[in-house]
C-alpha cells in the first residue's frame, strides 16, 4: 500500500509571519501577550490609541479576539477604555504610581525574604547566569534584552519563594509599574544590575532580612528615579 508523502508549507517570512489569523494557537492569548509585550517595551506609548479594526487588520484576525484582549489588558491596568473614544494605552499619575511603588515595594521585599529561606541551588544558578548575561547586554548597550533579562530575574526570584499567590500580585504590579518605571538612561540600568547582585548575594547566603531590606530598596530607588526624570521634564 503506497503511503501518500505530504510536504510542510513553506514558513511564512516578514509581514505574513506576523499574521496571526494564520496560527492555530488561541488567538485571544497571542495577541493580548503581544499587545502587552509593544506596551511593556515602549513601542506603544502612555496615552497612545489602540484602534481594533487597525489592530485586527495588521495581525489579520477579527475585530472580536483583539476587543477580548484590549479587555484583558484593561483589567491588568496596561490599557484604558472609554465610551466613544475606545481603548488607550494607560496614563496614570504621579500619585498612583507612588502608591503602586509602595506596594510593589513591600511585595518584592516579601518576596526575596522567602526567596532566601527558600533558596536552592538550580534557581541560584539560573539567577547568577541572567546578572552575567545582564551585564553583558549593558556594555553592548542592548536595552531590549536587558528589559527582558530584567523581568527573567524577577520571575526566577519569584519562583524561588513558593508562594504562588505573591507570584500572581507582584507579576500584576509590575506590568502595570513596567512603563513607569522602565530605566531610561545608562546610569539608573547600572545600578539596576548592582541592586540585583546584592538582592542575589543576600539571597544565596541565606539572610531573609537583608534580602527583604535591598529589594524594597530597589523599588524604591526605581521610584524616586522616574520621579526625578518626571520633575526635570517639567522644569
Amino acid at each position: 500500500m503506497n503511503i501518500p508523502s505530504f510536504s510542510l508549507p513553506n514558513t511564512l517570512s516578514g509581514a505574513e509571519s506576523r499574521r496571526l489569523g494564520d496560527q492555530h494557537a488561541s488567538l485571544f492569548a497571542v495577541i493580548r501577550d503581544q499587545l502587552r509585550e509593544r506596551i511593556l517595551s515602549g513601542e506603544f506609548h502612555p496615552g497612545d490609541r489602540l484602534v481594533e479594526g487597525k489592530l485586527a487588520s495588521e495581525l489579520g484576525v477579527s475585530r472580536i479576539p483583539v476587543r477580548e484582549a484590549l479587555r484583558e489588558l484593561a483589567s491588568e491596568g496596561l490599557v484604558t477604555i472609554e465610551p466613544r473614544r475606545g481603548a488607550s494605552v494607560a496614563i496614570l499619575s504621579t500619585e498612583i504610581a507612588y502608591n503602586m511603588a509602595e506596594v510593589r515595594a513591600t511585595l518584592e521585599g516579601l518576596n526575596a525574604k522567602l526567596a532566601a529561606q527558600r533558596r536552592d541551588p538550580a534557581n541560584i544558578e539560573k539567577l547568577q547566569t541572567i546578572l552575567s548575561q545582564g551585564h553583558e547586554a549593558m556594555d553592548a548597550g542592548n536595552l531590549d534584552l536587558l528589559k527582558s533579562l530584567n523581568r527573567q530575574f524577577h520571575e526566577t526570584l519569584a519562583t524561588m519563594s513558593g508562594n504562588i499567590v505573591l507570584t500572581e500580585l507582584m507579576r500584576s504590579l509590575r506590568d502595570r509599574t513596567a512603563l513607569l518605571f522602565a530605566p531610561s538612561n545608562l546610569q539608573r540600568i547600572r545600578q539596576n544590575w548592582e541592586d540585583h547582585s546584592q538582592i542575589l548575594n543576600a539571597v544565596v547566603a541565606g539572610n531573609g532580612d537583608l534580602a527583604n531590606l535591598l529589594a524594597t530598596q530597589h523599588v524604591h530607588n526605581a521610584a524616586k528615579a522616574y520621579q526625578d526624570a518626571q520633575n526635570g521634564e517639567k522644569t
